[in-house]
């Protein structure tokens, strides 16, 4: 289960790059407007790979960061939710932005449960 992590965390990131970057500056290509103008500066991507390949790796820290991306990433989220949710504005890149964070959060929810249902298995791993 481990390697499913692995994979979906580099699936989001190839994911988020084609959300925040290839979209915005193929779309402002397409306008005729300045590349950069829709980019959407995100870089928890490389955070998302470095994790996954962390996951592969099994090293002696995984259990506490992962542990710690996933708290930071949910609280992080939920609260961009509800300040957006407070009085939201649906164009197609904060629809974008939505459905981007829609995705990061179920991987995240789903491996906190994970880690938490698992922790006696990543404690012994750790400790050879």
């Amino acid at each position: 289960m481990t390697r499913f992590f692995a994979h979906f965390l580099f699936l989001l990131a190839a994911w988020t790059l084609v959300i925040k970057y290839i979209f915005p500056v193929a779309y402002a290509l397409n306008a005729g407007e300045p590349a950069l103008t829709y980019v959407m500066w995100d870089f928890w991507w490389v955070v998302h790979i470095w994790l996954g390949r962390a996951l592969i790796r099994q090293p002696r820290h995984i259990f506490a960061a992962a542990m710690t991306v996933s708290v930071v990433e949910i609280a992080i989220i939920v609260t961009k939710f509800v300040m957006f949710l407070s009085a939201p504005q649906w164009d197609i890149w904060r629809t974008n932005w939505f459905i981007n964070k829609v995705f990061v959060l179920a991987c995240f929810l789903l491996l906190l449960g994970y880690l938490m249902l698992n922790r006696q298995e990543f404690r012994k791993a750790s400790n050879p």
